[in-house]
């Protein structure tokens, strides 16, 4: 698992790779709660390239929302991430976006 945090248009996006679970997703938690402390921008989880994650995972994510409230965004889903988060109905809870640009500049409300 790899995290490469970057700024873009006043976001912080953090590009996460790999696989995501017990043993290795305690970096994300923690750059989520940098996060929190250190701004009060946006804040996008790129997960485009994560190959697996679990429940654990899941749940450093929801710690993220709490933290983060509604400036916590997550992106660009990759097919295992968008089944997973349909199944447990995690973006009920978390905005999710279909790509880091629309998790960065949300189109306005019709």
């Amino acid at each position: 698992m790899r995290i490469v945090p970057r700024q873009d248009h006043g976001a912080l996006v953090l590009a996460v790779t790999g696989d995501l679970d017990i043993d290795n997703v305690a970096p994300l938690g923690a750059a989520l709660e940098s996060a929190a402390s250190d701004g009060d921008g946006t804040v996008v989880v790129d997960l485009s390239d994560v190959s697996f994650a679990d429940s654990t995972t899941v749940n450093v994510l929801l710690q993220g929302q709490t933290l983060l409230g509604p400036r916590l965004r997550l992106a660009a889903p990759s097919p295992f991430m968008e089944r997973l988060i349909g199944i447990l109905g995690l973006d009920s809870a978390l905005p999710v976006f279909p790509t880091v640009a629309k998790a960065i500049d949300p189109p306005l409300p019709a």
